[in-house]
């Protein structure tokens, strides 16, 4: 590959070195078929006027500058010709007339379109300048400027005969440059796409080798210099393929002693690998953003693929423009085998990336906008509406009845603008619909206010069901790592301070759903006003949910005040009597496999294993270590921080989940504006422009619901789920400190090469 380039290099810079020159030639050629054009102009001769000298006057008569006199001296008369740029015209002159005395006559013009400069490329305006001058000496000095000035000099021609013969070979001379120089470039042509054709498979393989080069230099010699070794981590379920590979590549290379491989013991911390494929990758990617998951550490993709979906639906929830987003993005998903769509502008391949998270959070949008009963901010109604208008009427009840219930006649159908139907009465509700909100609510005046409370209530049980999923997914954590106490003296005392709280809230709002009915409804209490005396202690009785209720609160607040305690000094007091205890009583661990000392809790931790394991040598040297390793003060800080972090967290937590409801709202608010400021308007058209009219609003329509209500919308519901897990679900259990695995793959090259990679 070397020797090709190197004679394609060659090839090239004679052929370009001998096209600059005949486009030089070019050029000239040119300025100087401008100068005999201009020139032409500035001497006109005619034969009749010229001067005869057969005849001479007396030299003590004639003047000496006097053209005869000179020509009877001898003199000669000469011409200068050529160009000069704009600028130095006037300097030129000056200097003429100060060198040669009077003795030069110029005459110069400017051509009316700019040449290109033969020397620089430059395109500039000239002057045509001719200068007439008597006299050798003279002639050596106004060439001598011309030089100086850097003017382009060209031969002027004596006699017209002689300008009409260097004409017509300039413009043969031209015209053969043109057609030389035309082949010249098309020859240049065919070899530079000749070259191109192989210019990608070579950017790859120079990327290859250069790769390669790369990961030998980071290899080192053994002590005889004769051979590398190469510390890498691989993981376990390809030591097989590892030891194959190094086989094979002996094998093929001829190498007289072959590769191995061997096992080495390690006290470092392996790095991260998650094998994912091209529908979990997406999900990885958003969760690695956050931080990579320690070695072993639990992975919060996998729940991430449901969970993160279904919250964006939650913010999101319309069947219409769910259906739509899951549409594009199935269409990415077939067309995914496409190279283009990979390698498009950085916003599309951003869509292309994501189109499995795109296809997930468009089927989940579908779902809730079916549980909201909202497409295009319209009312489906599929099964029915379980409400009955005609059972509000005096008429279908007995008088019994009609005495006992606020029923409607003729004159109050009449007479009130707004009217109430009340689920109390006898067949006015007739049970509730199948699948979501009943479509009636759309025509109701409070409508609003009834979905701000269904979506309120239900951001709120979903916060607090999935940051206490997360606590729970702490624990998994805490028994791979070996730290039982950690379950006992953190996790425990974290599930107790959340479920004593906010798990009773939930318990509160299911429970008044399922007790209360609509006859009871006005009696029914507030939550909110529940839960903040469950903290006040009101002295006046109240009328609570349950008999009971000011027992069991008093528990639960009980049970969360004694976990508060537990949590900030359960873990340091019990790592403070690990370390003391091990001192005192001389228990030590020895002959352990390799442990990874990251902190002072796993330093203590070797005294609890070691008693567990019945180990009671005494290791001095390592006991010194160990003490001076502890420091008591810091980890109490830790965890102080950790706790007061936590129990803050669970309350702010808590409310930022209700962005659940904001964006709900907000979301199915601006879509039921845009159906009103313009379908609305254009259904309202009567049938004779209406169906004009409507083309366009539909248009319009179309547009405004793509840019506002699925990009932007969409967008900023994508990063308020992203900012629930990684702020209030991955905090409780996720560190996310870890170093990922990057093993030396080609793949890992770039598939596009710039400029720099052909440097």
């Amino acid at each position: 590959m070397q020797e090709q380039l190197q004679k394609l290099e060659v090839e090239l810079r004679e052929v370009t070195k001998n096209k600059e020159k005949l486009r030089k030639n070019l050029l000239e050629l040119i300025e100087y078929t401008h100068m005999l054009r201009v020139t032409k102009t500035f001497v006109k001769r005619n034969v009749e006027f010229e001067p005869t000298y057969e005849e001479f006057p007396p030299l003590e008569r004639e003047s000496l500058l006097d053209y005869n006199s000179m020509q009877r001296l001898g003199a000669k008369l000469g011409f200068v010709s050529g160009l000069i740029q704009q600028g130095k015209v006037e300097a030129f002159e000056k200097m003429l007339w100060r060198v040669c005395k009077g003795y030069t006559i110029v005459t110069y013009a400017e051509l009316d379109e700019p040449l290109e400069d033969p020397e620089t490329g430059e395109v500039i305006k000239w002057y045509v300048f001719l200068i007439s001058f008597w006299g050798e000496q003279i002639g050596h000095k106004v060439k001598k400027i011309c030089d100086c000035y850097h003017c382009h000099v060209y031969p002027y021609p004596n006699t017209a005969e002689e300008r009409r013969e260097i004409q017509e070979g300039l413009n043969t001379r031209i015209q053969d440059l043109y057609t030389v120089l035309h082949k010249t470039e098309d020859y240049l042509r065919q070899v530079l796409c000749k070259a191109a054709e192989s210019v990608y498979s070579r950017v790859i393989q120079v990327k290859k080798m250069k790769a390669i080069y790369h990961m030998l230099n980071m290899c080192s010699f053994d002590v005889t210099n004769k051979c590398l070794i190469a510390e890498v981590w691989c993981p376990e379920a390809d030591l097989h393929n590892l030891r194959r590979a190094l086989e094979d590549g002996s094998r093929e290379s001829g190498a007289t002693i072959p590769s191995f491989m061997n096992r080495i013991p390690t006290k470092e911390t392996p790095p991260t690998l998650i094998r994912t494929n091209k529908f979990t990758e997406g999900f990885q990617n958003i969760v690695d953003a956050y931080g990579v998951g320690s070695y072993r550490e639990v992975n919060p993709a996998l729940f991430t693929i449901i969970t993160f979906p279904f919250l964006f639906a939650v913010m999101f929830g319309d069947f219409g423009h769910g259906f739509v987003m899951f549409l594009f993005a199935l269409l990415l998903v077939l067309n995914e085998n496409k190279i283009k769509l990979n390698q498009s502008q950085e916003i599309m391949r951003m869509f292309f990336n994501g189109r499995y998270i795109l296809l997930l959070m468009g089927l989940f949008s579908v779902y809730t906008g079916l549980i909201y009963n909202d497409c295009f901010s319209k009312s489906v109604n599929l099964f029915g509406s379980g409400w009955n208008v005609s059972a509000m009427y005096s008429s279908s009840h007995s008088l019994g009845e009609q005495k006992e219930m606020v029923l409607w006649n003729d004159s109050v159908v009449r007479h009130n603008k707004v009217l109430q139907l009340d689920p109390s009465i006898p067949g006015v509700f007739q049970g509730p619909y199948p699948l979501g909100i009943d479509p009636i609510w759309n025509l109701a005046t409070n409508r609003l206010t009834f979905l701000n409370s269904f979506k309120m209530k239900m951001s709120v049980i979903l916060g607090i069901i999935h940051m206490t999923f997360g606590v729970v997914l702490g624990i998994f954590n805490h028994l791979h790592f070996r730290k039982k106490f950690n379950i006992y003296l953190v996790s425990i005392p974290e599930l107790l301070f959340m479920l004593c709280i906010f798990g009773y809230l939930i318990f509160m709002i299911i429970y008044k759903w399922l007790v209360f009915s609509a006859e009871t409804s006005r009696v029914a209490p507030s939550i909110l006003i529940e839960f903040i005396n469950m903290f006040l202690f009101p002295a006046s009785e109240t009328k609570g949910l349950y008999t009971g209720q000011e027992h069991v609160q008093r528990l639960l607040l009980v049970i969360t005040a004694l976990s508060v305690p537990v949590l900030f000094l359960g873990k340091p007091l019990f790592l403070w009597w690990l370390h003391n205890g091990r001192s005192c009583f001389g228990v030590s661990r020895s002959g352990y496999t390799l442990i990874r000392k990251d902190s002072e809790e796993e330093v203590s931790l070797l005294g609890s294993q070691d008693i567990e394991e019945g180990n009671r040598q005494m290791d001095d040297g390592c006991r010194e270590m160990t003490c001076e390793e502890f420091n008591f003060g810091e980890i109490l800080m830790t965890q102080a921080i950790h706790s007061i972090e936590y129990c803050l967290g669970c309350i702010s937590n808590t409310a930022s989940y209700l962005r659940l409801w904001a964006l709900s709202l907000a979301h199915a608010q601006l879509s039921d504006v845009l159906w009103a400021m313009l379908m609305r308007v254009g259904l309202r058209v009567d049938t004779t422009y209406g169906v004009l009219l409507l083309l366009p609003v539909i248009a319009l329509f179309a547009v405004l619901t793509i840019f506002i209500l699925l990009i932007m919308e969409g967008l900023s519901a994508f990063l308020h789920a992203i900012r629930l897990h990684w702020v209030e679900f991955q905090n409780k259990f996720y560190v996310g400190a870890g170093t990922k695995f990057v093993p030396f793959s080609f793949s890992l090259l770039a598939s596009k090469f710039s400029n720099d990679d052909l440097a």
